[in-house]
């Protein structure tokens, strides 16, 4: 199987991103709210990017960062699209007045702009990392909910899911052996954008301050954190800002590839 380039590059960026998270405690040179030199020093062979706002390694909140960035991105999206995937399915198989009460239940919520809906349970909860999960994969498995629905009400009509209705294959078997594999193409495509949309929004929530709270880090912590500086040409803040940026792009690079691999799927028969 020949990988494309830009496939390639992507896998690689964000393997390393994941390894580098998954092993963080071994990777940091120092601990996550360890203070090691004066506030916003420059770079240099003890502190590769420098020191943050009160003194504390850069490159090791970086790596701690992207570890708890990552894992809850990761966990909100895993949630939204078992949850919004099967949900959307089944709605589309039973078709009638479940469908769309579950339909008109979907757009209410999405009625209500995310962020501001995420603020206002947060305000009133406990911001604890499972809480971040839940909440950020409850409000974006709506969208998996409207994709994946669409997707299967085309599938549904095909001949081979009226076949298996006629051999009375059971609500399981036709959602996970006949539509499921047939959907694949378009959810891969969204699994990117949903992961990088959770990172993004998580990032949004803790430079609100209701996200990742400290001493603990995420990128979007670390942006609050260091925005000060850019006002004295100290660039502490761009860095976590970029690794959101080039995680953005190495995961997108995958998914378009993994996009291309599986489009073969389309109207293809299930199993």
């Amino acid at each position: 199987m020949r990988i494309p380039l830009s496939a390639l590059v992507g896998i690689i960026m964000t393997g390393s991103f994941f390894l580098i998270a998954l092993f963080a405690p071994l990777v940091a040179p120092y601990g996550l709210a360890e203070i090691v030199g004066d506030v916003w020093e420059p770079r240099s062979a003890e502190h590769w990017l420098g020191t943050d706002n009160i003194g504390r390694d850069l490159l090791s909140r970086m790596i701690y960062g992207g570890r708890t960035t990552i894992f809850i991105a990761t966990a909100a999206t895993a949630l939204s699209f078992i949850l919004g995937s099967i949900l959307g399915l089944t709605a589309a198989v039973l078709g009638g007045w479940i469908d769309q009460a579950m339909s008109r239940g979907v757009d209410l919520i999405m009625a209500i702009p995310s962020l501001i809906f995420a603020l206002v349970v947060l305000s009133v909860m406990p911001v604890t990392t499972f809480v971040l999960i839940v909440v950020m994969g409850l409000l974006d498995s709506t969208r998996v909910f409207r994709l994946s629905r669409a997707v299967a009400v085309d599938i549904n009509v095909m001949d081979f899911v009226e076949a298996a209705k006629l051999r009375g294959e059971k609500l399981k078997w036709i959602i996970f052996r006949e539509i499921l594999p047939n959907a694949l193409s378009p959810l891969v495509a969204e699994l990117g954008l949903r992961f990088i949309f959770a990172v993004l929004f998580l990032s949004t929530l803790s430079f609100l301050g209701l996200g990742v709270q400290p001493p603990a880090s995420d990128w979007g912590g670390m942006v609050k954190e260091n925005k000060e500086g850019i006002v004295f040409g100290i660039g502490a803040a761009l860095v976590p800002a970029a690794a959101i940026s080039i995680l953005a792009i190495s995961v997108n690079l995958v998914a378009d590839w993994v996009l291309n691999r599986t489009s073969d799927l389309k109207g293809g028969r299930g199993g």
